[in-house]
């Protein structure tokens, strides 16, 4: 008896590793992941180990959740300066010796191929949040100009590379950590109508703006095609609108019920570029229509809302701003992929969280959700 009693069976001693994780973020994770098996196995059944893949990747997603899931927020304090130091000196790498892949260099040889603007969509909220939490309680305005300074030097070397859809998330949730700091009103509004304006002037000239010889001068030629595709994907329908139709196509094509599972024409008959990692939504629309659309996003507001509840209930300054800036990147990751599949947007290398291939994006989406439930875990430890 006394043999039992000192050696417990190995799920009772794992069970301390699980308490405190936040049960309602994980059911909005396994459904989304749920999901993206689903929209994987019909759209790369036939791709490949495309799904067998994406399955080992979730896999990894869970294991990297589950460890960094046991480090306290202190702890994670610590790992901010050094972190974002290594992600900028590997940006400033790969501007030296990166290896290019179809006109972009974005990745870099330290014994393996790494992306490290990858690393900067984590390591740039974890500074800002640093940043603000060291500053609390005498903070000046001149704060938040260090706050734009740390967040410009990733966005704009990532812009370099170039790589819009990266930069437009780093920017994003080191935008987002401000904003949640104290950003005061005055400063946002007058960008945001100067955004509108900007917005509303493109879309009211784009038939002069978007004619043939005409650069602008602040974007690249592929950054103003983008942007012009997106105005009239009619201009080049074999070309660069042919993404944009075939996306718009699927989706409409699904109607309210779908044409049901491995039933997509457009996406079985290749019509649909990129279906198993940027455009999966459009393959996911045609086979579950817009019922399985309500159902994908009723998931990711389950998820950010639970994301901004457990930021809301954080017990420190550095836990609520990190938590809430973890939280707008699958905010972000949602709208700008679904947005530029339907044709809102301009489409840009954005993946679809837990849906799309991509074993990068993976590891990031599992990074964030640990620092998630180290916060949440932090908090119900606290209470007892």
């Amino acid at each position: 008896m006394a043999a039992v009693l000192d050696n417990p069976p190995l799920w009772r001693r794992a069970l301390p590793l699980f308490r405190g994780f936040d049960a309602l973020l994980a059911f909005a994770v396994l459904l989304l992941c749920a999901a993206g098996l689903l929209a994987m196995y019909s759209s790369g059944y036939d791709h490949g180990t495309r799904f067998v893949d994406h399955g080992r990747n979730m896999l990894l997603a869970g294991a990297i959740l589950f460890v960094v899931a046991q480090v306290p927020p202190q702890q994670l304090m610590k790992f901010a300066v050094p972190v974002y130091v290594v992600g900028v000196v590997l940006l400033l790498g790969v501007e030296f010796f990166g290896i290019t892949k179809k006109g972009a260099t974005r990745w870099i040889n330290v014994g393996v191929v790494i992306q490290p603007s990858e690393i900067l969509k984590i390591a740039t909220p974890l500074m800002l949040a640093w940043w603000f939490q060291r500053r609390e309680g005498h903070r000046q305005p001149f704060d938040f100009v260090v706050a734009f300074a740390l967040l410009a030097v990733p966005v704009l070397l990532i812009m370099h590379q170039p790589d819009l859809g990266t930069s437009i998330l780093v920017a994003a949730a080191g935008m987002s950590v401000i904003f949640f700091a104290g950003l005061p009103w005055r400063l946002i509004v007058p960008p945001v109508l100067l955004g509108v304006i900007g917005i509303g002037l493109l879309v009211w000239f784009s038939s002069d703006l978007c004619q043939d010889g005409v650069r602008w001068v602040v974007l690249r030629e592929y950054q103003q095609q983008r942007i012009c595709t997106l105005m009239d994907p009619t201009r080049d329908p074999l070309g660069k609108g042919f993404h944009i139709l075939q996306g718009m196509i699927a989706i409409g094509s699904g109607g309210v019920f779908g044409k049901g599972f491995m039933q997509g024409t457009q996406t079985h008959l290749e019509f649909i570029p990129e279906r198993t990692t940027d455009f999966i939504f459009a393959a996911y629309s045609e086979e579950f229509g817009l019922l399985g659309n309500g159902f994908l996003i009723l998931a990711f507001v389950f998820l950010i809302l639970r994301g901004l509840v457990i930021a809301l209930e954080a017990p420190t300054l550095f836990s609520r701003l990190l938590a809430g800036a973890i939280t707008l990147i699958f905010f972000t990751y949602a709208f700008v992929n679904m947005g530029m599949v339907s044709g809102m947007l301009p489409v840009v290398g954005v993946p679809l969280p837990f849906v799309s291939y991509g074993g990068t994006a993976m590891v990031t989406l599992g990074s964030g959700l640990g620092i998630l439930m180290s916060i949440a875990k932090s908090k119900r430890l606290l209470q007892t």
